[in-house]
């Protein structure tokens, strides 16, 4: 129920919701061609996933007891509920996937898409591993930096002016904490549950959904991560090029 009301709701907001707001607060958007709006309202959602989602998540992180001394088979109410959200959410991404092929987002989106799902299934049908599944959300935080960096890019915002250079490090700074900086402490947690009771307790296909769906994330994760950090020294030497240069000739004008 609650992922179809999600997969219903995040439809809406793509269809309905966001380009009401966006022609309201953004002049910019009307001059983006069809192609663009589309990728627009896509990010547009994407944001808004990420901020209700990365919040409920971290309430659940900090104040959810039973998920922290079980974390396989604790109480996972809270965890089945923001799981759902996001599962809806998914669903409906891939719709637009498959219906804007050519504009939304790159092609191994798809491949993550359905690892998410694969293991959020094993989730919301058995409950099991709700600490290991909430604390993957954690790394929402990090979305709506990156689709920010691309609104600055389409409403013409230079790389090197300030909003895009504050946007770009704290975007660097937030994937690193919560996609990249958090990867040794989530396997050894993983690991500490290898050949446990609680461990065999699992049926076959959840533990390999979990393994699978951790692995290629994080190999995807740890692609985008050298990405990011190369496009942003690349930015940041350019900034510092650029002043330097500017202050270089100030004092030949003097």
């Amino acid at each position: 129920m609650v992922v179809t009301g999600s997969f219903l709701g995040f439809q809406w907001l793509f269809h309905r919701g966001s380009p009401w707001v966006s022609e309201k607060l953004c002049k910019g958007f009307l001059r983006l061609s069809p192609t663009q709006r589309t990728e627009w309202n896509s990010r547009a959602v994407s944001t808004v996933h990420a901020l209700v989602v990365g919040l409920f998540c971290l309430y659940i992180y900090i104040l959810d007891e039973p998920i922290q001394k079980d974390p396989v088979w604790g109480d996972a109410t809270l965890v089945k509920l923001n799981v759902a959200v996001t599962s809806g959410y998914l669903i409906s991404d891939l719709l637009l996937m498959f219906t804007s092929w050519e504009s939304i987002g790159e092609k191994y989106f798809v491949i993550h898409h359905f690892a998410a799902l694969y293991a959020y299934y094993y989730v919301l049908s058995q409950g099991i591993l709700p600490y290991f599944a909430n604390f993957r959300l954690l790394s929402e935080f990090s979305t709506p930096f990156v689709n920010q960096r691309w609104f600055f890019h389409m409403l013409g915002y230079h790389k090197l002016s300030k909003p895009s250079l504050v946007n770009g490090v704290a975007m660097a700074f937030t994937f690193f904490l919560v996609r990249i900086a958090v990867i040794p402490g989530y396997y050894s947690h993983m690991y500490s549950v290898f050949g446990t009771d609680d461990f065999y307790r699992l049926p076959l296909g959840g533990r390999s959904a979990w393994v699978i769906s951790s692995v290629s994330l994080d190999v995807m994760n740890i692609m985008w991560m050298r990405r990011i950090i190369r496009g942003c020294l690349k930015v940041l030497r350019s900034a510092w090029s650029r002043k330097t240069g500017t202050e270089m000739e100030t004092r030949k004008t003097d």
